[in-house]
């Protein structure tokens, strides 16, 4: 990961974009989305993270986050380091799961996990228009996709919340 995408302001709000090892669709199953989410509130809840913006596609996903009391890049750390674990048992332990040989045998390298590419490209928030430039980033991805036509119908994103339509499934620190 070059230096430009380092987080040197540990407690100011980035952008991140984490990415599944070979852009593998993990997320089209709910109970692995799950997973991740249920991550991320746990460190909402104990690391002091805070999501002002999300959402999770098939194979990767975008946040714009802060914390006020743990350094952010170790919150990043732990939360890939956890959720690759996890997920990758998921998927061995889901009889349902048409893709578990292959998934298994290309998300491991060398008899270790290999969930997520490395790196997450960090970049920090240094304006409101920056801000509104990612954020719109974020809630159009669905609708770039072609998953639905209107940003707001998509259920795995906060652009619910920003809408007002209804209460989305991570809690927001607005900016």
């Amino acid at each position: 990961m070059g230096l430009s995408y380092t987080i040197k302001n540990q407690h100011a709000p980035h952008f991140i974009t984490c990415t599944v090892h070979q852009w593998v669709d993990v997320f089209i199953r709910a109970e692995y989305v799950s997973i991740l989410l249920d991550s991320i509130r746990y460190c909402q809840k104990h690391k002091g993270l805070q999501v002002h913006s999300w959402v999770v596609m098939s194979n990767h996903f975008h946040m714009i986050l802060s914390s006020k009391k743990s350094n952010l890049s170790d919150i990043i750390r732990d939360l890939k380091k956890y959720t690759s674990r996890k997920i990758y048992e998921a998927i061995k332990q889901n009889p349902a799961e048409s893709r578990k040989r292959w998934m298994l045998w290309l998300l491991n390298k060398d008899g270790n996990i290999w969930f997520w590419e490395e790196g997450y490209h960090g970049e920090e928030i240094y304006s409101q228009d920056f801000f509104i430039v990612k954020l719109n980033y974020i809630h159009l991805n669905p609708v770039r996709a072609f998953l639905v036509e209107k940003e707001e119908e998509y259920l795995y994103s906060s652009c619910g919340d920003y809408y007002g339509i209804r209460k989305g499934l991570l809690d927001l620190v607005f900016l």
